[in-house]
């Protein structure tokens, strides 16, 4: 088995610390395929009918390479990913308070373990609407000081925590403190002094807080990744490193990263997977190749998606909220996920070449079954089939905490992942 190679998580971490927001997460990834030679194109581009390019859309990229030996008819072998991770989002209105407190309008997105986000100090990042003379430029902002800060109410005056739980209405108790005083300036100050502009030059924003403690291995030897946005930054850049890994030596399909955002919202919108976005690449790619219909069914028949994104290890403290004969662990290698009723895109066939490239790559490998009990989530994997009619597999590290403001996986798997996601796409 191929020994563990603590260095990749040690780079994932230092990716996601750079990635607040889908965003930024696209940006890092830019800086990467620009070091590695890939080529930036417009939607207005013609597509290259040879060479490493991306295009970028919001929190969104699709990254490939077509090398001298590709056709319009050769498969394609996709890893694809989302870049958004539920979180606080600043209202259009956020300035609200209580007394002297001064405090910031947020909405839930996605499906967020509102404790979590409890007690911590968060920053804010994310994209600004600013007035320019013919129109307005999106700009990217993050400021990772400790701004803001939901404190939890102190036992004494909710006694009923210890037999009732913790109940937080999502509306009154997720509203953040991040002033006192008379002098607090406005969000929209505030976005204007970060941006060095009017206060009346900022027209609108997609902005986030984001938990500023930085990612870290954890553990007895560093066995575990603790970091914000494990779920699923970890797969985005993974697959961005096999990807740059793959252009060094293209295999006989077309190699391609896709990274969507707003999956922990469904994939509905001109960014997510549910959108052409994808379809439309590799249209264009087929296009540039001079390929027909006829050329573009056999491209998809020889083809094959990895839905790459986390996967539930089993708790040792729940470990009766997992199916018994499927127990998942960390630092046991990349995770195999299947649902009976396409929750997950992995049937017989793709189960199969996503195991055969594990053993390729020397790797170890677990199945993931959800209790038959339990709803299962679900992931990029079943939408993409749908549209592409690609065949798809469902694989990813597996983690605990998902959805938390900080999350876990194992530091060893990261690495694991790495070298299959390779084989599958030089395959």
């Amino acid at each position: 088995m191929r020994a563990p190679d603590l260095s990749v998580s040690r780079r994932v971490a230092g990716l996601i610390d750079a990635s607040p927001t889908p965003y930024h997460a696209v940006e890092t990834a830019v800086s990467v395929l620009a070091a590695a030679g890939f080529s930036e194109l417009s939607d207005a581009d013609p597509v290259p009918a040879e060479g490493a390019s991306f295009v970028r859309r919001g929190g969104s990229l699709v990254a490939w390479v077509v090398a001298d030996h590709h056709r319009a008819a050769s498969g394609v072998r996709i890893v694809g990913a989302h870049t958004d991770s539920p979180n606080l989002r600043i209202k259009p209105q956020p300035d609200t308070g209580n007394g002297s407190w001064h405090q910031l309008g947020v909405e839930i997105y996605g499906g967020a373990l509102l404790n979590s986000w409890l007690d911590r100090d968060l920053g804010l990042a994310g994209r600004v609407a600013v007035r320019q003379e013919n129109g307005v430029e999106l700009r990217l902002v993050c400021d990772n000081r400790p701004l803001l800060r939901i404190p939890q109410l102190a036992i004494h005056l909710d006694r009923d925590i210890g037999e009732k739980g913790l109940r937080l209405d999502r509306q009154r108790h997720m509203v953040p403190l991040w002033a006192t005083g008379a002098d607090t300036p406005t969000f929209s100050a505030y976005l204007a002094s970060l941006l060095d502009v009017d206060a009346a030059d900022v027209v609108s924003w997609d902005i986030m807080a984001h938990d500023v403690t930085p990612a870290a291995l954890t553990g007895l030897d560093e066995q575990f990744l603790a970091s914000a946005r494990i779920d699923n930054l970890l797969s985005s850049f993974v697959g961005l490193d096999a990807l740059v890994a793959a252009a060094d030596a293209p295999g006989p399909r077309i190699p391609v990263l896709c990274l969507f955002d707003h999956e922990e919202i469904g994939s509905v919108s001109t960014t997510g997977a549910s959108s052409p976005l994808l379809g439309d690449v590799l249209d264009r790619i087929g296009a540039a190749l001079d390929g027909d219909l006829e050329d573009r069914a056999r491209s998809r028949a020889d083809s094959l998606l990895v839905s790459a994104d986390g996967a539930h290890a089993t708790h040792p403290n729940y470990a009766d909220r997992h199916e018994p004969d499927h127990l998942v662990e960390v630092n046991a290698g990349p995770v195999l996920k299947i649902n009976a009723n396409q929750r997950y895109a992995t049937d017989a066939e793709t189960a199969a070449r996503f195991t055969l490239a594990c053993e390729t790559a020397n790797v170890p490998m677990q199945r993931f079954v959800s209790r038959t009990d339990l709803a299962c989530g679900s992931t990029i994997g079943p939408l993409s089939a749908g549209r592409l009619g690609i065949p798809v597999v469902d694989a990813g590290c597996a983690q605990l905490a998902m959805h938390s403001a900080r999350e876990m996986a194992g530091s060893h798997d990261p690495g694991w992942f790495l070298a299959a996601l390779t084989v599958v796409l030089t395959g």
